[in-house]
C-alpha cells in the first residue's frame, strides 16, 4: 500500500513538473549559469596565476642571494678567514635549499596554471557548443509553435463550419457577379440597337452612291444638275439599232 502511495504521488509529481516547466526557459537558465561560472573561473585562473607569480618572484631572490653569498664565501677564503666564509657557506646552503624547495612549489603552481587554462579552453568550448545548441533548439521550437498554430488555424476552418461558409460566399458573390455582367450586356444591346440600324442605313446609302459614281464614269449615267435631282440615262444597248415595226 505504501509503496502504491509513493508511487502515485511520485506520478503526479512528475505531471505537474512536466506542465509547469518550460523547456525556452530552462535553456535560457542554463546558458545564463554557463555564462556566470566564466567570471569566476577567471577569478581562480588570476589566482593560480599570481601565485605562480610570487613563486617567481622568490626564485629570482634566493638566486640574487645565492649569488652574494657565494661572492662573500669566496672572499672570506682569499682573506684567509674561514670561520667567516663558513658562516656564508652555511647561509649559502639554506639558501640553495629554499630555492629546491621553490623551484618544486614553482612547478606545481605552473601546472596547475596549464591545467587550469585547458580547463578553461574545453569549458568555454563546451560553452560555445551548448549555447549554439540551444540557439537552435530554441528557434526551432518557436517554428514549431508557429506551425502548429497554423495547423490549428486550418484545421479550424473544417472544424467550425468555415470552410462551407467560405465556398457559399464564394458561389454567392461569383453568382452576383455573373447577374451583374449579364445585366450590363443586355444593357448595352438595348443602346447599341438604333446605333446598328442607323449604321446600316448609312451604309446602304454609301454603296448607292458608289453604283452611281461608278456609272457616271462608265457612262452610264448623267451627271447630276446642281439644285436637282437628276434621272439616270437611259441604258444603251449595245449593238445596231433595231426598228420596231408597228
Amino acid at each position: 500500500m505504501w509503496k502504491r502511495l509513493v508511487r502515485a504521488i511520485r506520478s503526479f509529481l512528475g505531471a505537474f513538473v512536466s506542465n509547469v516547466e518550460d523547456p525556452e526557459l530552462i535553456l535560457k537558465q542554463n546558458l545564463q549559469d554557463l555564462n556566470e561560472q566564466v567570471p569566476r573561473m577567471n577569478e581562480q585562473l588570476a589566482k593560480v596565476r599570481a601565485h605562480v607569480s610570487l613563486l617567481e618572484k622568490e626564485r629570482d631572490k634566493h638566486l640574487a642571494q645565492i649569488e652574494k653569498l657565494t661572492s662573500k664565501v669566496k672572499v672570506g677564503i682569499q682573506i684567509g678567514k674561514e670561520d667567516l666564509a663558513a658562516q656564508y657557506a652555511q647561509q649559502l646552503q639554506s639558501e640553495k635549499a629554499a630555492l629546491e624547495k621553490n623551484g618544486g612549489q614553482l612547478v606545481v603552481a605552473k601546472e596547475a596554471y596549464e591545467k587550469a587554462m585547458t580547463v578553461k579552453k574545453a569549458f568555454m568550448h563546451e560553452k560555445e557548443r551548448k549555447t549554439q545548441e540551444a540557439m537552435a533548439a530554441m528557434e526551432g521550437a518557436r517554428l514549431a509553435k508557429w506551425q502548429a498554430e497554423v495547423a490549428d488555424a486550418l484545421e479550424s476552418f473544417k472544424v467550425t463550419g468555415l470552410d462551407a461558409t467560405h465556398e457559399e460566399m464564394v458561389r454567392k458573390l461569383s453568382e452576383q457577379a455573373a447577374v451583374n455582367e449579364s445585366r450590363m450586356a443586355m444593357a448595352l444591346e438595348s443602346i447599341q440597337t438604333p446605333v446598328a440600324g442607323i449604321d446600316e442605313e448609312v451604309e446602304k446609302m454609301q454603296a448607292k452612291e458608289f453604283v452611281k459614281q461608278m456609272k457616271l464614269e462608265m457612262g452610264l449615267a448623267e451627271a447630276m444638275p446642281s439644285g436637282g435631282v437628276s434621272e439616270e440615262a437611259p441604258e444603251k444597248t449595245l449593238g445596231k439599232k433595231v426598228d420596231v415595226k408597228s
